[in-house]
């Protein structure tokens, strides 16, 4: 079944894209919730025509992303987190923290577009990959610290 993405799903596409996926992911989840349309042949015009008007819009996006990546630069940020006597941290290092850090840098970074490379189980240094942009990615480290 093919579907146009009417917003970025992680794992899946981006905005606009027309991508292929089994019948009932489309029916069940992203026509219900939103998140796609069927790639009719009207609705294939439809996004194209929108895509050629928003494409310079498009272009300052994509230079924001990429200033606010050359902004952050090799960044390291620290997360506090309880530990045991082995090392082992309580609970979890969450993306939530890691952009609630980054916005006390002065950076302002959705959470849904963080992710871990690594799950931190022990105190440590760890990397996470902020999606700025579906052509800027950049990566950042995170070094979990006891409290």
């Amino acid at each position: 079944m093919e579907v146009i993405l009417k917003d970025d799903v992680k794992g899946l596409g981006y905005k606009n894209d027309v991508v292929t996926v089994k019948p009932g992911y489309g029916r069940n989840y992203l026509l219900p919730q939103g998140l796609a349309v069927v790639a009719d042949k009207t609705n294939k015009k439809i996004v194209a025509e929108n895509v050629r008007q928003a494409s310079h819009k498009a272009e300052k996006v994509k230079t924001d992303a990429q200033t606010l990546a050359n902004n952050i630069g090799d960044l390291s940020i620290d997360i506090p987190a309880k530990v045991g006597d082995s090392g082992k941290i309580f609970g979890r290092v969450t993306t939530l923290q890691i952009a609630d850090a980054l916005k006390a840098k002065g950076f302002d970074v959705d959470r849904k577009r963080i992710s871990l490379d690594s799950d931190p189980s022990s105190v440590g240094e760890y990397t996470a990959s902020i999606d700025l942009h579906r052509e800027v990615k950049h990566k950042i480290r995170v070094n979990v610290v006891a409290e």
